[in-house]
């Protein structure tokens, strides 16, 4: 009896460096035939199936869909040219797009610099230089994630009046006695004292509250400016003390939104 030609599923899988599960995979898809059974009932694959089965493992690997793998390989030079010219370009879009989330990914691991721009972190580092209690600056943070989500078109405006007012040892010292504030009694004294400082020591540099013309005049822009100006101010001191502050701008002709 002659020995049986071609090799089995097994040998066919090992010598191109697929698996078995793999080669059979490719069967079903009708990218390889199934070659015909010996006398023992197995299916032997010779040195044609072997190609094909490399030819469709290299395209697989280089990132062909295997719907259209078949067709691939029976085109013409012209037709395989212009097909693995638009798989080159499929590839490098998707090479793209997984770089910018893997840049994502990167800027997760980074924390606030997903959410905010360099910019507004210099501001909280600067808050941290300035010795400000960890739970405020904690407080701005949010506020400025917030911000720059709700009012992006006055960001920019925010950061520049935090940086010069900063730059202020006077509002620094009334900032952090305010901050320290929230453990006053709501009808302590003190808070139309502090809101009476706080209010003289904005309006002395007035022209850093100004705002475009017509952003305040929209019931949008009102309940943004609460979202933002109101955050955190969970203690009733806090409460009284920003409406003090407030009242007393408005007074003074400063256009404070009214919430």
């Amino acid at each position: 009896m002659a020995p049986p030609t071609g090799v089995t599923i097994g040998q066919a899988a090992a010598f191109t460096g697929v698996t078995v599960k793999t080669l059979r995979h490719y069967h079903q898809h009708g990218l390889l035939d199934e070659p015909p059974r010996d006398s023992s009932g197995y299916r032997r694959y010779g040195s044609a199936d072997l190609l094909r089965l490399v030819q469709v493992r290299i395209l697989a690997t280089a990132g062909v869909p295997l719907a259209e793998t078949g067709p691939l390989l029976d085109a013409d030079a012209e037709q395989f040219t212009a097909a693995v010219t638009d798989v080159d370009r499929r590839l490098t879009e998707q090479i793209a797009a997984l770089t910018a989330r893997r840049d994502t990914l990167r800027r997760l691991a980074e924390g606030d610099r997903l959410l905010l721009p360099d910019r507004a972190l210099a501001i909280l580092d600067r808050l941290t230089e300035l010795d400000f209690d960890p739970g405020y600056v904690a407080g701005q943070r949010e506020a400025l994630v917030l911000a720059r989500a709700v009012a992006p078109e006055l960001f920019d405006l925010f950061l520049t009046q935090l940086e010069h007012r900063l730059d202020d040892p006077g509002f620094v010292l009334l900032t952090k006695r305010a901050w320290d504030a929230r453990t006053w009694d709501p009808d302590d004294p003190r808070i139309e004292e502090l809101a009476a400082a706080l209010a003289g020591n904005l309006l002395a540099d007035r022209e850093r509250l100004e705002v475009p013309a017509g952003v305040q005049s929209t019931p949008e822009a009102v309940t943004r400016y609460g979202l933002i100006n109101n955050h955190g101010e969970g203690q009733p001191v806090w409460v009284r003390l920003n409406g003090l502050v407030e009242a007393r701008l408005r007074a003074a002709g400063v256009p404070v939104p009214h919430q």
